[in-house]
């Protein structure tokens, strides 16, 4: 029901909408935010208080044939893991809660989140932050497989770079700036950044497009560039670095170029020792090997904040953002028992 629900980032409205009415028939109160998370006080619980987000939006355009379909013991949609099966398993815990099978269990705050995904650059899971902080706890994000306790954030910094010059006939104006011809140039200079493995970092231009024909000198033309760093040290350096580099190709090109960030996302480790502990012993209990990773989710918002906060999976699947995405559906009860071992466990701290 929730992935056959269109929710691309920055129109997630009508997602939010039913996870409302959902959330009401479980019995809570929802209320939806300025920018448009859908959060939810569940009743009782004892101890810390924490945040159980899952994020709203999937990287698919609103025209997607989202539609789950069954073979081979396997579901298959667009966006039916990430994120659609953890928000689904963060619903049914609250109408477990709602039942009265869940008595083990912290002071919840649940959150739908808007903007994970892509561009979105965490504007929910930040919003909640901001606005939380002094009156949460620790901050779980529910996304990805099991048995995966994402405990360090990928930090990002994205750039969309525009080249534009005066353009002309490939012919009668040969000799004039391109605006490809600095993209191409600018993009070579971008694999030459010197890029460390520890810690691990990347680079990469996801889009390049520009000009008008084959026989014009192209007038415009533009990239989109995404650096990423599990060090935010290491990650200001490559951006400083891009940000010459680019520059610097287009004063050589005679060429205008206008960079723009387009997004910045934390990169967050530490301080939440305790909570990962916390989620390893809840895998075990239930028969799973935890297996830790860095990745960007929106638990680097809270990590960056200081917050205690790592990301918890529970499914298993494959094809994230792919039209091919599955899920095991058997998995989706494993997932609800690991995280009903986490919430046991942090009601005992």
């Amino acid at each position: 029901m929730i992935c056959e629900v269109p929710a691309p980032t920055f129109a997630e409205s009508r997602r939010a909408a039913l996870v409302v009415a959902l959330w009401r028939a479980a019995g809570l109160r929802p209320r939806v935010d300025e920018v448009g998370n859908v959060l939810a006080d569940v009743p009782g619980g004892s101890g810390p208080r924490v945040v159980l987000a899952a994020h709203l939006d999937t990287v698919f355009d609103v025209d997607t044939d989202v539609t789950v379909r069954e073979e081979d013991g396997r579901w298959y949609a667009p966006g039916l893991g990430d994120n659609s099966a953890s928000l689904g398993v963060v619903t049914a815990t609250a109408e477990t809660i709602a039942a009265g099978a869940l008595e083990a269990r912290p002071r919840l705050l649940l959150a739908a989140t808007v903007g994970e995904e892509g561009l979105g650059d965490l504007r929910g899971a930040k919003a909640l932050v901001a606005a939380m902080r002094d009156r949460v706890d620790a901050f779980v994000a529910i996304d990805g497989h099991l048995p995966g306790v994402v405990h360090q954030g990928v930090g990002s910094v994205r750039y969309a770079a525009r080249f534009s010059g005066p353009g002309g006939h490939s012919w009668g104006d040969y000799g004039t700036p391109s605006a490809v011809h600095a993209l191409g140039d600018a993009i070579h200079a971008l694999t030459r950044i010197e890029v460390p493995r520890v810690p691990r970092s990347t680079v990469n231009v996801g889009v390049a497009q520009g000009g008008t024909t084959v026989n014009a000198i192209a007038e415009t033309a533009a990239c989109t560039v995404d650096l990423r760093s599990v060090d935010a040290t290491t990650l200001a350096r490559l951006a400083k670095e891009a940000e010459q580099r680019v520059r610097s190709v287009a004063r050589r090109h005679g060429v205008e170029v206008v960079l723009e960030r387009v997004g910045e996302r934390p990169a967050a480790s530490g301080g939440n020792e305790d909570l990962v502990g916390a989620a390893e012993r809840a895998l075990r209990s239930v028969g799973h090997e935890p297996v830790r990773s860095a990745s960007s989710t929106d638990a680097n918002a809270a990590m960056a904040a200081g917050l205690p906060a790592l990301c918890f999976g529970v499914y298993r699947g494959g094809d994230a953002h792919r039209a091919g995405e599955w899920i095991e559906p058997a998995s989706l009860d494993e997932g609800m028992a690991a995280l009903a071992a986490l919430l046991a466990e942090l009601a005992s701290d």
